[in-house]
């Protein structure tokens, strides 16, 4: 919707000391600290703790209006019919939280959840000059210097399931004259930007995850078979791992993508060797050296990011 606010750009999840789990949802690509998130919009997490990739825990961050540079966020948590709405229903776990945009994090620890809301440095690495210009490598990382806004819940691992495996994927849905429509969704990074044509974007946006082996597998066959020289039946072996547009994760193992997602996963040159069939196997960019190794695990926000 042309609107930054809306701009879903990156999900993790990994496992966290004393048997807890991380979530980390990134927003609003090149945000700067004069910028908010939409108070109109519903951003969720949601957690398909089954297999059919249907959410059965989900979480949504409710953002008001920014006033005097400041915002504040609360977060519902919502389980079994209610997590498959996209509006933000069930019980408030977070109430009234600060979005933070200074360097040194504000956290918030309300029984077993510690969050954070705010701005912060891009984890996401990639040489996106160099992918658009025909794969001629510039050695610019184009996400070095930038912020999104970053929102972290960290908990028991029984808040999501008994069983250690879960899938996730995020969505952000915004209201207009009375109706809540879904904008952005996705789990798997750099989905959409090699696979969907311009005119199924917003389709997809509105989707389910449920659907989109049916959907999608014509269509993203026929580009890994033009992209990479992809048979069918490889191709659809590939496409396995990310769809439907789930980030499967398994508790009981190191998470590495596409187990869960750390902040260093090299994702990009994964992303870059499927839909190439091999042929590339890294942009020769690597990860952030601001990471904390301690919660909320995002880097400090840069200041006064420049767009482009």
């Amino acid at each position: 919707m042309n609107d930054p606010r809306l701009d879903l750009t990156d999900l993790f999840a990994f496992s966290a000391p004393g048997d807890r789990t991380v979530l980390i949802m990134d927003i609003h690509p090149f945000a700067g600290e004069n910028d908010a998130l939409h108070p109109d919009a519903v951003y969720r997490i949601n957690v398909d703790t089954d297999g059919d990739h249907r959410a059965d825990v989900a979480f949504s961050f409710v953002f008001s209006a920014p006033g005097n540079g400041q915002q504040t966020v609360t977060v519902y948590r919502a389980t079994g019919a209610q997590a498959r709405e996209h509006d933000a229903v069930g019980d408030p776990v977070i109430t009234n939280a600060p979005v933070d945009l200074g360097p040194d994090p504000r956290t918030v620890e309300t029984g077993p959840y510690r969050f954070f809301a705010g701005l912060r440095s891009d984890p996401f690495f990639a040489d996106l000059e160099g992918i658009g210009n025909d794969f001629q490598w510039t050695g610019h990382d184009a996400m070095a210097d930038k912020n999104i806004f970053g929102l972290v819940l960290e908990m028991p691992d029984a808040e999501l399931s008994s069983d250690p495996e879960i899938g996730l994927w995020m969505r952000a849905s915004l209201r207009r004259n009375g109706q809540l429509k879904s904008v952005d969704r996705g789990a798997h990074p750099s989905l959409t930007a090699y696979f969907n044509e311009e005119d199924v974007k917003d389709a997809y946006n509105e989707g389910e995850p449920a659907t989109d082996w049916d959907t999608y597998l014509q269509p993203w066959t026929a580009v890994l078979q033009y992209t990479g020289g992809y048979d069918p039946q490889t191709a659809e072996q590939t496409l396995r791992t990310v769809l439907p547009d789930v980030l499967r994760f398994d508790r009981s193992k190191p998470a590495a993508y596409p187990n869960g997602r750390k902040l260093t996963d090299d994702v990009t040159s994964m992303r870059l060797a499927m839909v190439s069939g091999g042929k590339i196997t890294t942009d020769h960019i690597g990860p952030h050296d601001d990471l904390l190794s301690e919660f909320p695990y995002l880097g400090a926000p840069h200041g006064a990011p420049v767009a482009g």
